[in-house]
C-alpha cells in the first residue's frame, strides 16, 4: 500500500495525471482540427503564368488567404510549392464552391462607352453585401480622384449604361444617375445585380464582395488541379484509424506478455502508450499547431511505437537486475540512467531526421514529400510527450512494482 501512495505522490506521475486531465478538457470543448482526409473538402493546385519572387509570392498567398476568409470560409491553409504554385487545402468544402474563387486574379473595372474609368485599386472600402430576393448589391467606396474621373466620364449621359466587369468577363450594369450625370461626383458606388434563384444570387454576391475585399492578384493564375475528398471517404480513413490503433495495442500486449510472462507489465506499457495520444490529441487541440489528417496519425503511431521500444529497454535493464537490495538499489538506479541515456539518444536521432522533413513539407507545400509534414510534427511531439512525461512514469512503476526487494 505504502508504494502506491508513494507512486501516486510522485511528482512525475502527478504532471503525467494533470497532462492528461488538461487533454481530456482540451479535447472535450474544442475538439481536435481535422485535416481533409478525415472532414472532407478540397485540395487546390494553383499555378502561376511565371516564376515570381519571394514578395510577390507572399502577395499572392495573402491575397488568396484573405479572400476564402472573406468569402466565410474557415479552416483553410493556403501556401507556395516552389516559385510558380501555390496550394490551397480547405477543409469542410468541396472544390466547385471555391474553384472560381480562387482561380481568378480579382482584375475588377469599371467602364463607360467601353472605356475603363476606375479600377479596383481605386477602391478604398468594401461594405457588405445586400440580399433582396433574387437580387443582390455590393456597396463599395471610392477615392475622391476615381469619383471625379468617373463623374467627368459620366456628365451628360444620364440613362446611359455603366458596366462592371470581372476579369475583363461582364458582371453587371447600371444606369447612370441624374446627379452622376450633372458631374457631381460621389465615393458611394454600388454594385447591383441578379439571378434566378436566391442561393444563387447569394453565392454571386459573395464572390464579388470576397474578391473586391481582398484585392486583385498581382500576376495571372490557372487552377492546376483539384482534388475533392468526401466526408463519406473522411469516415471511413477515420474508423480505419481507430481499428488500426486499437490492432496495434492488442499486438503490443501480446509481445509484451509472450516476451516477459508477466502480467503485471502489460497493462502499464499500454496505459502510458493510451495516455501519450491523449496528450499528443491534447496539445493538437489547444494549440492547434497540426490538423489530424492520415500523415499525422502515422506520425502518432510510429511516436508511440518508439515509445513502446524505449519501454521495453528499461524492463528489460530493471529484470536484469531480479531482486535488489538497499545496497544494490543505487546500482539499478544506475541502470535505469543508463537506459535513458539510450533513450535520450534514440530520440534525438529520431528528432534530428524528422526536422528536415519538418523543413522540406513547409517550403514545399503539400506537394511530393511535403505531404509529411505533418508526420514529422507529431512524431517529434510524440517522442518528447514520452522521455519527458510517460518514460519516466513507467521507470518509476517498474522501480516500485516489479522490481522486488531483498
Amino acid at each position: 500500500m505504502s508504494n502506491i501512495t508513494d507512486f501516486l505522490k510522485d511528482y512525475r506521475v502527478i504532471v503525467l495525471v494533470v497532462l492528461l486531465i488538461g487533454s481530456l478538457a482540451s479535447i472535450s470543448l474544442y475538439g481536435v482540427p481535422q485535416g481533409l482526409d478525415l472532414k472532407g473538402g478540397s485540395l487546390v493546385q494553383i499555378h502561376l503564368e511565371h516564376p515570381v519572387d519571394t514578395t510577390t509570392m507572399s502577395t499572392v498567398t495573402t491575397v488568396l488567404d484573405k479572400r476564402l476568409n472573406v468569402f466565410g470560409v474557415s479552416d483553410i491553409k493556403v501556401r507556395a510549392s516552389g516559385d510558380q504554385d501555390v496550394i490551397v487545402e480547405i477543409a469542410g468544402v468541396q472544390p466547385d464552391q471555391v474553384a472560381k474563387l480562387i482561380g481568378t486574379p480579382g482584375k475588377f473595372e469599371v467602364k463607360i462607352d467601353n472605356k475603363t474609368v476606375y479600377s479596383g485599386s481605386d477602391i478604398t472600402s468594401v461594405k457588405t453585401y445586400q440580399i433582396t430576393g433574387t437580387n443582390w448589391e455590393v456597396p463599395l467606396t471610392v477615392t475622391l480622384d476615381a469619383a471625379k474621373k468617373f463623374a467627368t466620364a459620366a456628365k451628360g449621359k444620364a440613362g446611359e449604361n455603366v458596366s462592371f466587369y470581372l476579369d475583363n468577363q461582364f458582371v453587371t450594369s447600371a444606369e447612370i444617375g441624374e446627379d452622376i450625370a450633372n458631374g457631381v461626383p460621389s465615393t458611394d458606388i454600388v454594385v447591383r445585380g441578379g439571378n434566378s434563384t436566391k442561393d444563387a444570387a447569394i453565392n454571386e454576391a459573395k464572390n464579388l464582395h470576397a474578391v473586391l475585399q481582398s484585392g486583385s492578384l498581382p500576376v495571372q493564375v490557372n487552377i492546376a488541379g483539384i482534388q475533392g475528398i468526401s466526408a463519406d471517404l473522411g469516415d471511413q480513413f477515420r474508423t480505419g484509424a481507430l481499428m488500426a490503433g486499437v490492432l496495434a495495442l492488442i499486438v503490443v500486449a501480446i509481445i509484451v506478455f509472450v516476451r516477459y510472462k508477466r502480467p503485471i507489465l502489460v497493462l502499464p506499457i499500454v496505459f502510458t502508450s493510451i495516455a501519450e495520444l491523449i496528450i499528443i490529441l491534447g496539445v493538437i487541440s489547444i494549440s492547434h499547431s497540426v490538423e489530424l489528417d492520415l500523415a499525422a496519425i502515422a506520425g502518432i503511431i510510429a511516436a508511440i511505437g518508439t515509445g513502446v521500444d524505449d519501454q521495453i529497454i528499461i524492463t528489460d535493464e530493471v529484470l536484469k537486475r531480479g531482486k535488489v537490495s538497499k545496497r544494490r538499489r543505487t546500482g539499478l538506479n544506475l541502470k535505469i540512467k543508463g537506459a535513458f541515456f539510450i533513450i535520450y539518444a534514440s530520440a534525438a536521432t529520431l528528432i534530428a531526421a524528422m526536422i528536415p522533413l519538418f523543413y522540406v513539407g513547409i517550403t514545399r507545400g503539400l506537394t511530393g514529400i511535403g505531404l509529411l509534414s505533418n508526420f514529422a510534427i507529431t512524431t517529434i511531439l510524440g517522442v518528447l510527450i514520452g522521455i519527458f512525461v510517460t518514460r519516466p512514469v513507467y521507470a518509476k512503476f517498474m522501480e516500485k512494482f516489479v522490481v522486488k526487494d531483498e
